[in-house]
Formats: structure tokens, C-alpha cells, sequence
């Protein structure tokens, strides 16, 4: 009898993907696919080591995220507010919603840029209009299950990136030392772009996301036995989370390589070392490497857009009413949510008047670079200090390895918010 694919062992490791996959593959938004491009552009492809030092750190503090929303079933800010004083709670909201919804407005023009390049005859304004019509749409009237699928199969679009390379000429062994040999380079322009590397790959709005989803996970799913705070927990579930937070992550990391090895392959090589935002970088591949890659490298800049979007605003909706205690859940209908949506669709609005208004995509994420660098150390502080709470996670507490992991986050990305405001002044 002929196995169904679900029972192979393929078809078991898709079964585990989800929030992880889901929150890595949106790390890899149109504003971070800019800040790739611009790296390759710049430094060739002297900052490709950024991919394999940033997976490891990247899984770590995501997989504390993940442990703490299955272990409370609840989410970060919900944790925050019962455990430590407000300010604290208070000081992440005012840093974090100007910077997400900056991020909002500046992946919103980047897809309208892109969409114009392919049609020339449409406005960007009215593409900006019609993606912002189309979330509104798709996250008020489809469940989390819904849209959880959605955002799964849009993954797929990102192995687009994968492609692109294997289409070149290139040094694989030129490439295998800039990958295991970091190539540092003491100029502000270098750290500066390593920093926004940095803040792109390790978002402070990626761990509420995870934290909600996971928690989110487990009340739709209903397995294991009961744990200290009314949710199920067993170690299978753990050892699922960590395989789809790690699947997640390394799928991150390896997108971001291969924009930046494209991108250095190429443009660098070119003499072409300004790279401002995707579409300018999709206009400059094609007279490079030809039509059929620069519409993969488009076509990946419109399904990460699709798949950050949602994330971003629904971190922010989440992050406010678990503040305001609102009813919330993107399985609730909007009748049942009404201010949880409604946060949702004034984030939106917000980010596409930022188009409107006249405000630099670039410079909005410079902005947002700045406020993720600077809020990600305390974050990532606090994230640890829930992490080995026995009071919260119960038995559940971190590894000595998952704190080394963390340690070494906090004080790498401490070090970039050193470094980017020694920069800036």
C-alpha cells in the first residue's frame, strides 16, 4: 500500500512548519531585501559572513519567543504586564509602533515600485493603494488558519532568490571565503551597513509576533498534556517548535545570502554600488543577468511584501490590545475585535499616507533601523530574564546553550547600537 506523502518524512517536516517559518520568511521584507541589495552593491561580497553569524543568534532569541508563548499561551506583552513594572512595557510600545509602521509604509512603496516597473502605465500611488486595499481585505476576512496557509505558500516565492545566482557565472571558492572569513572593513559606511544588517535580521516586532503565534498555535491545535498555566505542553511539542523556529531562521539566512551574493555578484562587479530601494535594484539586474532573473528578483520583492505586511501589523494590533486589554486573535471575526482590526487597518492607512506625504522610503528606514538597534538589546535583555523566570516558564526554563546563544545576541547587538549612535554623532 502506497504511503500518503503527510506519513513520509518530508511530509512529517512541512507538517511541523509554521509560526517559525512564517516569522523568518518575513524578516526578509522588501525594506530588508533593500538593505541586502545595498550591501552586495556596495561591499561585493564582503558582508555574506553576516548570514551565517546572524542564523544561530537569530534561532536562539526567536526560539526563547517561541517557548515563552507555549509555555504561558500567552503573549509577549501580556507577560510583561503581569510579571515586570509598566514603564518597561510602556517604553517598548512608544519605540516600537513608530518603527513598524514606518517599516509598514516603506514595504507598501516598495511593492508599488516594483509593480510600476512591470507596468509602467499604472501610477505607483495607485499599486500603494490597491496592496493596502488587498491586506485590509485578506486579514479581516480570513481566519488564522486562513492566513496562516496564505503566508506558508508564500514562502515558496523566496526560493525565487535561490535560483538567481545558480544562473551567473561565479567564484564558488571566492564565495566560500567570504562566507567562513569575515571580511571586516573599519569604515563608517561598512558598520553602518553591518548595523542595518543587524537591525533588519533582528527585529524587535519578530519576537512579539512569535510569542502571540505560538501561543495562538497550540489553543488551535490542543496536544500534549496540561502545563502549569493551562496550555498543553509536552516535549514533543518543544522539540517541534525548535525544528520550525530553526527551519525558519536558517531559511531567513539563507535568502538574505543570496540577495547579497546576487546583488555583490553583480552589481558591485558592475560598478554599480548605490542601491537605494528594490526596484532600482531589479532595474539594474536586468541589463546584467537578463529579464527572466530580474522578474524572479521582483516577483520575490512582492511575496515577501504579501508575507511581511501581515506580520507587521499584526504585531502592532497584538502588542496593543494585550496592552488594552481589547479582545483580540486574527480568528475572530471583526464583529468580535473590532478595535484589534480596526488598529490594524488605521496601521495601513498610516503606512501608505507615508507615500502620500512624501517621506523617503530610505530615509523611513534609516529611521526604523535606528529605533529596532536601539530598543533589540533591551528586548532581547528582558526576553532572557522570562526565559530563566521559574515563576513564568516553570520546568520550561532556558538551556545553558540558549543563554550562551542570547549573551552573545545582547552583546553583539549592544555593540551596534554603540556603533550606530557613534555614527550618528
Amino acid at each position: 500500500m502506497r504511503k500518503k506523502f503527510a506519513d513520509t518524512g518530508i511530509g512529517r517536516f512541512l507538517k511541523k512548519l509554521g509560526p517559525g517559518l512564517i516569522t523568518g520568511a518575513s524578516d526578509d521584507d522588501p525594506s530588508g531585501i533593500a538593505t541586502y541589495s545595498q550591501a552586495g552593491a556596495q561591499f561585493g561580497l564582503a558582508t555574506l559572513w553576516t548570514a551565517l553569524l546572524s542564523f544561530p543568534l537569530m534561532a536562539a532569541v526567536q526560539g526563547m519567543c517561541a517557548r515563552i508563548g507555549i509555555v504561558t499561551s500567552q503573549g509577549l506583552t501580556v507577560t510583561l504586564k503581569q510579571y515586570y513594572p509598566r514603564p518597561v512595557l510602556y517604553l517598548m510600545l512608544l519605540f516600537s509602533f513608530p518603527a513598524i509602521t514606518l517599516n509598514v509604509g516603506a514595504d507598501i512603496q516598495g511593492m508599488g515600485a516594483v509593480c510600476h516597473m512591470m507596468i509602467p502605465s499604472v501610477p505607483v500611488w495607485v499599486f500603494c493603494v490597491a496592496i493596502t486595499a488587498l491586506m485590509m481585505f485578506t486579514i479581516i476576512r480570513y481566519s488564522y488558519q486562513k492566513i496562516a496557509m496564505i503566508l506558508k505558500w508564500l514562502c515558496v516565492l523566496l526560493f525565487l532568490y535561490l535560483i538567481v545566482p545558480f544562473m551567473l557565472h561565479l567564484n564558488w571558492m571566492d564565495i566560500l571565503k567570504h562566507t567562513f572569513v569575515p571580511d571586516i572593513q573599519w569604515n563608517n559606511d561598512y558598520l553602518s551597513i553591518i548595523v542595518a544588517i543587524l537591525g533588519t535580521t533582528i527585529s524587535p516586532y519578530l519576537f512579539f509576533w512569535q510569542t502571540t503565534m505560538e501561543a495562538e498555535e497550540q489553543e488551535h491545535s490542543g496536544h500534549g498534556k496540561k502545563g502549569a498555566h493551562g496550555i498543553w505542553v509536552d516535549k514533543q511539542i518543544l522539540k517541534d517548535m525548535r525544528t520550525d523556529v530553526n527551519a525558519g531562521m536558517l531559511f531567513s539566512n539563507i535568502v538574505m545570502f543570496f540577495i547579497i551574493l546576487t546583488t555583490g555578484s553583480v552589481l558591485f562587479s558592475a560598478g554599480i554600488n548605490q542601491v537605494e530601494t528594490v526596484d532600482q535594484a531589479a532595474k539594474a539586474l536586468e541589463p546584467l543577468v537578463g529579464k527572466l532573473a530580474s522578474l524572479m528578483f521582483t516577483l520575490g520583492v512582492l511575496g515577501t511584501g504579501l508575507l511581511a505586511i501581515p506580520v507587521l501589523t499584526g504585531s502592532q494590533s497584538y502588542m496593543l490590545a494585550e496592552t488594552l486589554g481589547w479582545e483580540e486573535g486574527l480568528d475572530k471575526t471583526f464583529a468580535e475585535a473590532k478595535s484589534f482590526y480596526v488598529s490594524i487597518i488605521i496601521s495601513l492607512l498610516v503606512g501608505l499616507s507615508l507615500d502620500f506625504l512624501g517621506v523617503n522610503p530610505i530615509k523611513a528606514l534609516l529611521y526604523t533601523a535606528i529605533v529596532y538597534g536601539l530598543t533589540a538589546p533591551v528586548m532581547i535583555a528582558m526576553i532572557m530574564h522570562i526565559g530563566n523566570n521559574k515563576k513564568i516558564m516553570k520546568e520550561y526554563t532556558n538551556s545553558w546553550f540558549s543563554n550562551l546563544l542570547g549573551a552573545l545576541t545582547l552583546i553583539l547587538m549592544t555593540a551596534a547600537a554603540a556603533a550606530l549612535i557613534y555614527s550618528l554623532f
